[in-house]
């Protein structure tokens, strides 16, 4: 099966030297526009808003990145590695020999990422085998389970939402693939990691044995706005310095919509001001919280009079920030 190489770097629109924080910033501009919550097109910005989440899976992660740059050289050299000149994958890996290649339609990540930064695994199961009628052996293979990633955003994580996942199976004896279709329910409060098990739909058994299961194991989406841990959300409120000496009533996004938050005067930065229940459905009942860490933003340059009042103030002032409160 012939895999399309991606270009993640032109994906995101960045050089293949930019930065983490370049790549970082690259795909929150490019998510906020595209998120299909916001995205006029909402079908074209789904497909863009994958495309995006997809390049961020591999170019955000360190060690995603260098094995990718590996194999974009490889590649590109026509060397040896996974992929020949052309940009075509030789074939996928399967847990063990004689494994079947499988390609999965509806899951948010392409054949690319699957077969090189996926959980994707098709294997046969250890052989259990039998005399047979003539006194041979005949062996019994239970099926494969099969595995991919399922991207799931956050909207999806909060609320559940329906998923049609396509599979595509090879034929053993020379005759057409075969194509299944699935409505896959995705529940709400899914979790990073976890599976959603479709009972007898991996791989045939041989022999009499069994079909194996196929699992989807859940990818949360980034968000451009959102970090995740467990079941809270974490949000980067930045604040210029007299809205933190003051306080302020800002408006910041949720899940839920616009919402408004009262910073107190006095805040410092690093400070972490709770939303109680806007975060995700926890695993008993509720929802997590949502947390919004105050940075603190001052200007690049000034204008001449907004100098002159700067150095008013610090003249007024008696803070010290390096003298112990």
């Amino acid at each position: 099966m012939a895999v399309q190489f991606k270009d993640y770097y032109e994906t995101l629109g960045v050089a293949r030297t930019a930065s983490p924080e370049e790549i970082k910033q690259a795909f929150r501009k490019l998510a906020r526009v595209h998120h299909p919550d916001v995205a006029k097109n909402k079908a074209t910005g789904e497909a863009k808003f994958k495309e995006i989440n997809e390049a961020y899976e591999v170019l955000g992660d360190p060690d995603k990145r260098r094995k990718y740059d590996e194999l974009g050289a490889n590649w590109q050299d026509g060397g040896s590695g996974p992929f020949a000149a052309g940009g075509r994958a030789r074939g996928r890996a399967s847990a063990a020999p004689g494994g079947a290649d499988f390609e999965f339609g509806g899951t948010g990540f392409s054949d690319f990422f699957e077969s090189f930064f996926g959980s994707g695994r098709a294997g046969f199961g250890t052989a259990r085998h039998a005399p047979g009628d003539e006194g041979e052996e005949a062996f019994v293979h239970p099926g494969e389970d099969v595995e991919a990633d399922l991207l799931v955003t956050l909207e999806e994580a909060l609320r559940g939402s329906q998923r049609k996942v396509t599979l595509r199976r090879p034929s053993h004896n020379g005759g057409s693939d075969r194509q299944d279709t699935y409505q896959v329910r995705i529940p709400p409060g899914v979790r990073e990691g976890q599976r959603i098990r479709l009972a007898g739909q991996g791989g045939a058994g041989h022999g009499g044995a069994a079909p194996g299961d196929l699992y989807l194991r859940v990818r949360l989406a980034r968000h451009p706005d959102f970090s995740v841990q467990a079941s809270d959300l974490y949000f980067d409120l930045d604040l210029a310095p007299w809205e933190a000496v003051l306080g302020v009533t800002v408006k910041i996004p949720t899940l839920d919509g616009l919402t408004s938050l009262h910073v107190p005067p006095g805040t410092a930065a690093g400070s972490r001001l709770r939303l109680r229940g806007l975060g995700l459905p926890r695993e008993g009942q509720g929802r997590g919280d949502l947390y919004a860490t105050v940075q603190i933003q001052v200007p690049s340059s000034v204008s001449a009079e907004a100098r002159t009042q700067w150095e008013q103030l610090a003249r007024a002032s008696n803070f010290n920030p390096r003298k112990p409160s």
